[in-house]
């Protein structure tokens, strides 16, 4: 009875974390690749302002958002082969870090009445709220750790 409960746990968790990757992968891709065309993405405005005021300009708006591009669709790329997942999580963690970023830099973009009311864009950042969670659980279920038995005799 305690190898069965063990054993469906385990296969719980495997498959809430392969759920999760997959759909935080997808969207990744998806969002990402939106970014190789100008004009396609919701936000690509919003991001070629926000990494053109954090990186104080040293980076021409055209190529900062074919490196934000290369950045997400490889994030959503790697989620979805499950490769170096833990580190592609950190990355991922950064990334949905700064992509806070623009609450505070723009808050007229983020807000209609701040803070409070967002608009679509807003409302586009706010879902990485849930991005986050999902990130942070995937790190507390991987299924690829390697865990170590001890045999206790």
């Amino acid at each position: 009875m305690m190898l069965t409960k063990k054993v469906v746990g385990n296969l719980k968790n495997a498959i809430e974390s392969d759920l999760l990757a997959i759909s935080i992968g997808v969207i990744y891709l998806w969002f990402g690749s939106l970014k190789f065309f100008p004009a396609l993405s919701p936000a690509e405005n919003l991001a070629k302002n926000t990494i053109h005021e954090l990186t104080f300009g040293l980076i021409a708006d055209s190529k900062s958002i074919i490196l934000l591009a290369i950045l997400e669709v490889g994030i959503g790329i790697l989620l979805l082969l499950k490769l170096w997942r833990k580190t592609t999580i950190v990355v991922a963690l950064f990334h949905m870090a700064l992509t806070f970023t623009p609450l505070l830099l723009f808050p007229l973009d983020s807000f209609k009445e701040p803070p409070l009311i967002p608009t679509l864009l807003g409302q586009y950042i706010g879902k990485n709220f849930v991005i986050v969670a999902a990130l942070v659980t995937m790190v507390k279920k991987d299924p690829l750790e390697k865990k170590t038995l001890t045999n206790k005799s």
